[in-house]
């Protein structure tokens, strides 16, 4: 009897043992599960905010729109595991043009649909987008038209878009694209949300740029214009009158008797006088905007500042034909303010002047052997040459270490 009732005991305890041990097990795969979770969501988020960060960085530092969107839609397909991005462009003719677009390595590469210009219709990602202005997803056999046979050739399943906002106007679209018939992840839209601010901000950087840009050569224009206006006026009024005045002071000098040599003197005296005048108003106006510029070109205009300098210089301009007066006018505001400044400050005994054309950009180069030391940041002419520079969408660069002299250098499209 107490044989059976041990055994009974013993049977009941592995049962129960059994129980707890089941039951352990499984809180220990839930917690194994949950922390696999949990590991997943954790390098997901670490991907997506590594992917975030290389494009504000990119956006941080001023890079071009193109650069910007080609790494955008390469980050963000890469993040997502699409297929193909794209970030298109809403045109006023209800088309859209694609900014720029990405293929995953590993699937067939797609040729930009329809010359990259493509109408919207209706039943398109892009028209749901710009009808609602919301993020939305659709299925490739809901698209009619082109747009719907060239996205099904690409073996496409899935399309999901965001809208991009740019100071309030819906500027365009970012889509990414599911080759297949599985459904891209419930969050994609928020995911794309995260891009698709970086993306205005580029836009607005891009577009607060130009405006600058705009502003300054519309002032540096109108300056130049004004200067040559003022120049013309002297030239052709104020400075013909004093030689015509010169002209009559010499005839008078010439009519005196030897008797009156006080007054022959004095009108001797006057004309000179006149004559240095009428050299410094030549010289002022040269400075405004010297005639050979306009009557020669670049070339005579800078032999003459070269032939003029108090600091000997070595020109080497190699230029075959007349560039765009704005350009002309630039590059010669540049070497004059240049030797100037060598002449000032720099206490050189020789300056080398190099302009050429290399592809589709001006290049002028400015040496001088002198102390160095400039700072562009504390000279407002270098500030100003520097204005004119990026009004033409150029770019200059000044080195000057310390007692070894000052180089400019200034490349500007053409």
């Amino acid at each position: 009897m107490a044989a059976r009732h041990a055994l009974h005991w013993a049977t009941s305890g592995r049962r129960e043992v059994a129980v707890h041990s089941r039951a352990v097990a499984s809180c220990l795969t839930s917690a194994v599960r949950c922390v696999l979770a949990d590991r997943v969501e954790l390098h997901r988020l670490a991907e997506s905010q590594g992917a975030l960060r290389r494009v504000a960085t990119l956006v941080a530092r001023g890079v071009s729109p193109p650069q910007a969107f080609k790494t955008v839609a390469g980050e963000l397909g890469a993040l997502i595991g699409a297929d193909y991005t794209a970030i298109n462009r809403y045109e006023r003719d209800r088309t859209a043009t694609v900014v720029t677009s990405w293929s995953d390595p590993g699937v067939p590469d797609a040729v930009t649909p329809l010359g990259g210009r493509w109408p919207i219709g209706s039943d398109t990602a892009a028209a749901a987008v710009l009808r609602t202005g919301k993020p939305i997803r659709i299925t490739s056999s809901s698209i009619g038209s082109e747009i719907g046979t060239w996205t099904r050739s690409c073996g496409i399943g899935y399309v999901v878009s965001c809208p991009i906002w740019v100071e309030g106007r819906l500027w365009g679209e970012m889509a990414v694209m599911f080759r297949g018939q599985s459904p891209p992840p419930p969050d994609t839209e928020e995911r794309l949300g995260d891009f698709v601010e970086l993306v205005a901000c580029t836009i607005a950087q891009a577009k607060s740029r130009a405006d600058l840009i705009d502003s300054r050569a519309r002032v540096i224009a109108a300056s130049d214009a004004t200067r040559r206006r003022i120049e013309r006026d002297l030239h052709d009024g104020v400075q013909q009158h004093l030689v015509s005045i010169g002209f009559d002071l010499r005839a008078a000098e010439a009519t005196v008797s030897a008797g009156q040599a006080e007054l022959k003197r004095r009108l001797s005296d006057t004309a000179e006088e006149l004559a240095g005048i009428l050299s410094e108003l030549q010289e002022i106006s040269r400075g405004l905007h010297p005639a050979v510029l306009s009557k020669s070109g670049l070339d005579a205009a800078l032999k003459m500042l070269a032939r003029r300098s108090p600091v000997p210089v070595e020109l080497h301009e190699h230029l075959s034909d007349r560039l765009p007066e704005q350009v002309e006018v630039t590059i010669y505001y540049i070497v004059c303010e240049a030797l100037t400044n060598v002449l000032k400050h720099a206490n050189a005994s020789t300056v080398r002047v190099d302009l050429e054309k290399q592809e589709h950009r001006l290049c002028l180069s400015i040496r001088d052997d002198g102390c160095g030391g400039a700072d562009l940041e504390c000279g407002s002419g270098l500030i100003g040459l520097s204005d004119r520079v990026e009004a033409l969408e150029g770019a200059m660069q000044v080195e000057s270490p310390a007692g070894k002299g000052t180089s400019l250098r200034i490349t500007i499209p053409l």
